[in-house]
C-alpha cells in the first residue's frame, strides 16, 4: 500500500511491493513519454532495499535540459500528476500524483548531468550496498518522525547531514 497525507511524516518499514508499484508506474511514464529521450530512475527510500520509508514512490526523471523536461509537464499532467514548479529546490520540475489529501507518486525531473540527480543515483545505489547504513538511516528517520510528524519541511532538513555524508562515501569509492 502507497500514499501518505501531505505534509505529514509517517514511515512504513520496507515493503518490497514498493519496488512492484515503481516498475507500474514507469511502464505508464514509458507508454507517456514515448518518443522523448529520458531516463527514468526509482529513488528515494522506498528504491532501498530494507529501508523505512514515507509510503511514496519517487521517481528521477533524467533529462537533456530542464528546457527538454518543461515539454513533459503537459504529458504528466494528463495523466493526473500536478505541476509544483521547483517545490523549493532550483534546477528541478516537480509533480505529485494524489487523490484527494493521499500524495502516492512524486516526479523530479532533472537534467541528467546535474549534481542533484547524480547524488539520488549515488545515495540509492550505496544504502543498497551497505545494509549497515540503511539501518542507521532508518533509526535515524523513525526518530526524526517521532518528532516531526506534523513538519515534513522540517524533518527533510534534519536527514540532510545523514544524507551529506553519505553521498560524499559514495563519491570515494
Amino acid at each position: 500500500m502507497i500514499g501518505l497525507k501531505q505534509g505529514k511524516v509517517m514511515l512504513k518499514e520496507y515493503d518490497p511491493d514498493w519496488a512492484n508499484e515503481y516498475l507500474k508506474e514507469k511502464e505508464n511514464l514509458e507508454k507517456i513519454f514515448s518518443g522523448f529521450n529520458v531516463d527514468i530512475q526509482h529513488i528515494g527510500s522506498t528504491s532501498v532495499k530494507g529501508c523505512a520509508a514515507k509510503p511514496i514512490i519517487d521517481i528521477s526523471i533524467g533529462v537533456e535540459s530542464l528546457e527538454y523536461g518543461k515539454l513533459l509537464i503537459e504529458p504528466l499532467e494528463k495523466a493526473g500528476y500536478e505541476y509544483r514548479g521547483e517545490a523549493g529546490v532550483p534546477g528541478r520540475l516537480f509533480l505529485k500524483k494524489q487523490t484527494g489529501e493521499v500524495q502516492s507518486h512524486f516526479i523530479h525531473i532533472e537534467q541528467i548531468d546535474s549534481e542533484s540527480y547524480k547524488n539520488h543515483i549515488l545515495f540509492r545505489d550505496y544504502l543498497n550496498n551497505h545494509p549497515e547504513e540503511v539501518i542507521k538511516y532508518s533509526q535515524l528517520k523513525r526518530k526524526l518522525a517521532e518528532i516531526h510528524f506534523n513538519d515534513r519541511e522540517r524533518y527533510t532538513e534534519e536527514k540532510a547531514q545523514f544524507i551529506y555524508n553519505i553521498i560524499k562515501k559514495a563519491e570515494m569509492l
